[in-house]
């Protein structure tokens, strides 16, 4: 989880604190979502430990939408691999220190938010679809409606995802596009590509179907 400068922008904020998850070397995926996800779960708690352990961790359903759930205090329900998420939903926003957002991903874009002046974050999962429905702008609007959030104070970081000439949709401009139009304060991508590195990458559409997921994380430290 560390050597990621593109989380920079988010780690240099007082309080906050954000990491990434790449792919699990030596560990052999042959089924589909359900069974990665049941592989992956021992190693992604493990990192989950490491970067805020005791916490609450909290993590969507991600159906390829636009919905983002405050926590805590959503509802979830049991994923395939036993571990409970808020279900419909594709984005979570918090302002509650000591929760751990997450995000998966292998290919979709992962957002992180952070918002200094209010002290609220949030995280989101956003592919095809869900830039399509602009779930940037519906993270945003959740923050300034339950936490005052303005777009000018937010911090928003795009992380790996597939770009051309591996995918004919370049959804990470469109949401660069969408975080301009909306007025955030700070924007920057990555311009990781996962399907042109599967050392470190899943990738969904470069090995059919039969990958992993990557891990995003996100939390607001306790005051002290």
């Amino acid at each position: 989880m560390d050597n990621h400068t593109f989380l920079d922008p988010l780690r240099n904020l007082p309080g906050i604190r954000a990491a990434w998850v790449e792919r699990i070397g030596g560990l052999p995926i042959e089924g589909g979502r359900d069974e990665a996800m049941c592989l992956l779960r021992p190693h992604h708690e493990r990192a989950v430990a490491t970067f805020a352990d005791g916490a609450a961790w909290w993590r969507a359903e991600q159906v390829h939408g636009n919905s983002v759930a405050v926590v805590p205090g959503a509802p979830t329900h049991d994923a395939a691999d036993g571990l409970p998420v808020v279900p419909g939903v594709d984005g979570l926003v918090t302002a509650t220190p000591g929760v751990v957002l997450s995000i998966y991903v292998a290919d979709c874009g992962p957002i992180w938010l952070a918002d200094p002046r209010r002290r609220a974050i949030g995280l989101l999962h956003s592919g095809k679809k869900g830039t399509e429905t602009n779930i940037l702008g519906e993270g945003l609007r959740v923050m300034a409606e339950r936490f005052g959030s303005l777009p000018g104070d937010v911090v928003a970081v795009l992380g790996p995802c597939i770009r051309p000439p591996d995918y004919e949709v370049d959804f990470a401009k469109t949401i660069a596009e969408q975080a301009k139009a909306a007025g955030v304060g700070s924007f920057s991508d990555c311009g990781c590509n996962t399907a042109s590195d599967l050392e470190r990458f899943y990738s969904y559409r470069k090995e059919h179907g039969t990958t992993g997921r990557m891990m995003a994380l996100l939390t607001l430290d306790t005051p002290p």
